[in-house]
């Protein structure tokens, strides 16, 4: 089995748990080898709410520096949207690193998950 297989089942076992709403919207986690991305969904209507990405960030930071910016980007633009609160989905990956770094971030900025 493959890490992206193992990865994919997790992702469904999480996403069958949680869902957004426009009141409480998903936060949820993409990370590539070189960037991350994070954005707010509202599951019922299926639109973004509010999103981040790290491709518009100089390059001398780290890949956690990244995150933990992007953490506070996303944070900024969902406040900004009316959103204080979310459900965090962290898409299948473990928890800790760049992840977790972004979590924290966020919650540092304002969102409570």
């Amino acid at each position: 089995m493959a890490n992206t297989d193992r990865r994919q089942r997790i992702k469904a076992h999480i996403r069958h748990k949680i869902s957004g709403t426009a009141l409480k919207p998903r936060l949820t986690v993409f990370r590539s080898n070189t960037q991350i991305y994070a954005q707010c969904i509202d599951d019922v209507a299926g639109k973004t709410l509010a999103s981040a990405s790290s491709l518009g960030i100089k390059d001398k930071m780290t890949k956690k520096e990244q995150a933990a910016l992007v953490g506070s980007m996303v944070a900024k633009a969902a406040v900004e949207a009316g959103i204080s609160e979310v459900v965090f989905d962290r898409n299948g990956y473990l928890y800790h690193g760049r992840v977790k770094q972004l979590a924290d971030a966020a919650r540092e900025a304002g969102l409570k998950f």
